[in-house]
């Protein structure tokens, strides 16, 4: 990327602080920048980012594809200018409670975030993300849930990295069953009826006594293939059981 499309996506990033930029080529402007971005938040809330394209973009603002690009440098800077607005659309609320509870309060505001905009979870990994004033917000309220518990600098920005890591994919895997389950029409308990004549034919009896037993156990419990939100708490009990016993360790060690 070109350091004028940094510059440049940087200022619009930040545009409600700085003014929004004016546009350096093309025709005049007939739509704001923020037109723009809640356009392209509108086409990946429908689409997904795989099918994302500036010219969904253009068409659904009736504009003609290279209008996009007086507003935006492209198609990536674009979607991080989306991430940062989706971000900043509700208000984080206040840490309560212990650091434990305020730091599955974190978590599960993200995983609402994923299940509010699934497309989120499809944005590429990039060791360079863009900073925006949410971002830089919601950094700073996820830091505040765990600031003055005794942890270094380094530890609290590892254990929210963590916390962030470990929602991410558990809300992928609970996106992922739903896409299924509405692309297929099926539920998971049809899918299971449907396949269930040949399995017992390729599982006999007693093949496979512990995962019998603990699938059986499971698919009760469940009445489905599995439970992604039942995962995603267990799972942030256990890391945050890792935590609580991080921040009882002895100082002087």
């Amino acid at each position: 990327m070109e350091n004028r499309d940094l510059d440049r996506t940087l200022g619009l990033l930040w545009r409600r602080t700085l003014g929004t930029p004016q546009g350096t080529r093309g025709p005049k402007q007939r739509v704001s920048v923020d037109e723009v971005i809640q356009a392209g938040i509108a086409v990946a809330d429908a689409d997904g980012l795989p099918a994302f394209s500036m010219r969904k973009v253009a068409d659904r603002l009736g504009l003609k594809l290279m209008s996009v690009y007086t507003y935006v440098p492209g198609r990536s800077e674009l979607i991080g200018l989306m991430v940062d607005e989706v971000i900043g659309e509700r208000e984080h609320p206040p840490h309560e409670g212990s650091p434990r509870q305020r730091l599955a309060g974190v978590a599960r505001h993200m995983w609402d975030d994923f299940h509010r905009h699934p497309w989120l979870l499809q944005v590429e990994n990039n060791s360079r993300p863009w900073i925006g004033p949410n971002g830089c917000a919601l950094y700073e309220w996820q830091l505040a849930a765990i600031d003055g518990t005794g942890l270094t600098d380094l530890e609290m920005d590892q254990v929210i990295t963590t916390l962030s890591d470990f929602t991410a994919g558990a809300a992928r895997t609970s996106v992922n069953a739903r896409r299924t389950a509405q692309q297929s029409g099926i539920s998971d308990a049809e899918w299971w009826a449907a396949n269930a004549p040949i399995l017992e034919r390729v599982m006999p009896p007693g093949a496979y006594p512990i995962g019998e037993r603990v699938g059986t156990a499971a698919g009760q419990e469940y009445n489905a293939v599995g439970d992604p939100d039942r995962s995603f708490r267990f799972g942030l009990d256990r890391l945050l059981d890792g935590v609580e016993v991080l921040l009882r360790r002895d100082p002087d060690r």
